[in-house]
């Protein structure tokens, strides 16, 4: 069955498109999955309070990719490939392409090296289909900042940092056109759901409808 990420910079709404998708397949009947990295298992939880907390400044950009790669191992083998292998329709919020949009484009991490450990860490596993919501970063930046009672870890950087993070993922939705869907992030809510919606219709035939 499906494998959907959600992807994109701080405050572009895929958490609040990803639960809109997965109300409206389940309406259909759909057996969905809803998950997160870093997250999704209670180890992969505890990892994820580390290096979203504000106050861990001295988390060095190679060890925030070690501590996001070994939630990633947790995910796959206790969440991603079960929920897959029973044939659940899986919704992620974030996956391997913010790995690389963030450790790479973000902090400037080799990408051979990232690219050969998240490989070897994902165990092959990739999405069908990812829906890139874009916006410019300093409107995600806003827009999170008000959402949330301070700003976490990753919102707290730079705006270049998040620029880079952007041109990350659009470089990412070049090379790989037919897995990576940009869907425009500004306005509504509605309004971006129905983008999204129409692409995983289209994607996925009469499946989602």
């Amino acid at each position: 069955m499906p494998f959907v990420t959600f992807e994109g910079v701080e405050g572009c709404g895929k958490s609040t498109q990803l639960a809109l998708a997965a109300e409206r397949l389940r309406r259909a009947g759909r057996d969905v999955v809803t998950t997160r990295e870093p997250g999704g298992t209670p180890i992969a939880e505890k990892i994820r309070a580390v290096l979203l907390d504000a106050a861990h400044t001295a988390l060095e950009p190679m060890a925030e990719w070690l501590l996001i790669e070994a939630a990633r191992s947790q995910h796959v083998r206790e969440v991603l490939r079960p929920a897959l292998a029973r044939g659940a329709f899986v919704l992620c919020d974030r996956f391997a392409d913010s790995t690389e949009a963030y450790q790479v484009g973000g902090r400037g991490l080799d990408p051979t090296l990232v690219a050969a450990l998240d490989e070897r860490v994902r165990e092959g596993l990739a999405p069908d289909l990812t829906l890139l919501f874009d916006l410019a970063p300093a409107e995600g930046l806003s827009r999170a900042r008000r959402r949330d009672s301070g700003a976490g870890r990753f919102e707290a950087a730079d705006l270049a940092f998040h620029e880079r993070v952007r041109a990350a993922f659009l470089a990412i939705a070049r090379r790989e056109p037919d897995r990576v869907a940009v869907v425009p992030a500004g306005g509504a809510v509605d309004a971006v759901f129905e983008r999204a919606w129409h692409v995983l219709a289209r994607r996925f035939g009469s499946g989602p409808s």
